[in-house]
């Protein structure tokens, strides 16, 4: 955390007010399509466990736990004439083969995690562009207290990344965490990417059916590395294709003014296997419709 959340905590910082909220625009992605259809609900997904509702079966295979008794039943009773023999040496009622066994399919209830992951740093042009990004977080937090998900921020810049607001569903934390995020120094782009990836792995460990999605707002042009042996450029790539390996969903929101924009922010988001949106897309009235696409995988 900033101490004592003084945005001038050094030379040349500079305190930003949270922008107007609006509404935003649609991101079409991939997610799980087993996800909720309505506001206020949190997602259904499949699990492997033996909890959830029980919604249909399928061959067991190899795989003979939660195994569904009625649907094996159910596949073996087609059987049962061509089996007679068979059910007569063996004295049974009922012949069974491993071909009939049927195994439970369940859904189970599982939360959202948002993360945002805001990029801090001069690059991203002047100080209106951050107002900017906090009015569409700001958007996004109210949107996701209402649906019940969890939200976390972090915001890198100068020589570190900080998790500014640890996971959390309520969005009183989140909008004073917004209020005095300094703004200034250089870009450590690597820091902010691992900082978010460890988050991830974290609130998973603690909520293993959580279901991530990562906001990354930044212009894509990190200039500070965490290691010697790697550029600023190589190291984010190689951590942006850790987090792809790790399947955790991602959006990019391209900060960078268009006349100054080179498309690291797009490659950054190639890399990490999500869209990339630009500012002057978001700021249109669907945004909360678009990150709502990403959750709900329409």
């Amino acid at each position: 955390m900033f101490p004592n959340a003084d945005a001038q905590w050094w030379e040349g910082g500079k305190k930003i007010k949270s922008g107007e909220e609006f509404q935003a625009r649609k991101l079409n992605t991939d997610l799980d399509r087993m996800t909720r259809r309505q506001a206020g609900r949190r997602s259904t997904t499949k699990t492997d466990r033996k909890r959830g509702r029980y919604i249909r079966a399928v061959p067991a295979g190899d795989k003979l736990h939660d195994i569904a008794f009625d649907a094996t039943l159910r596949a073996a009773a087609i059987h049962q004439v061509e089996r007679r023999e068979e059910k007569a040496v063996r004295g049974v009622a009922y012949a069974l083969h491993k071909r009939d066994l049927q195994r439970k399919v369940r859904v189970k209830k599982a939360a959202n995690l948002i993360l945002f992951v805001v990029d801090a740093s001069w690059s991203m042009a002047v100080s209106e562009r951050m107002e900017a990004t906090k009015g569409a977080i700001m958007s996004l937090l109210t949107d996701a207290y209402q649906r019940r998900d969890r939200v976390g921020l972090i915001v890198f810049q100068k020589d570190r990344a900080s998790l500014v607001l640890p996971p959390t569903s309520s969005v009183l934390l989140a909008k004073q965490a917004l209020v005095d995020i300094p703004v200034g120094g250089k870009t450590p782009l690597s820091a902010g990417l691992m900082l978010s990836y460890e988050t991830i792995l974290r609130e998973k460990a603690s909520h293993p059916d959580v279901m991530p999605l990562m906001i990354l707002l930044t212009d894509g042009a990190g200039n500070v590395s965490m290691t010697p042996n790697l550029s600023p450029l190589e190291e984010a790539n190689t951590i942006a294709h850790l987090i792809r390996e790790s399947e955790i969903r991602t959006v990019t929101i391209n900060m960078e003014h268009v006349a100054f924009d080179q498309g690291l922010a797009k490659r950054l988001a190639e890399q990490l296997g999500g869209p990339c949106y630009n500012l002057g897309q978001i700021r249109a009235d669907n945004l909360l419709e678009t990150v709502r696409a990403e959750m709900d995988g329409r």
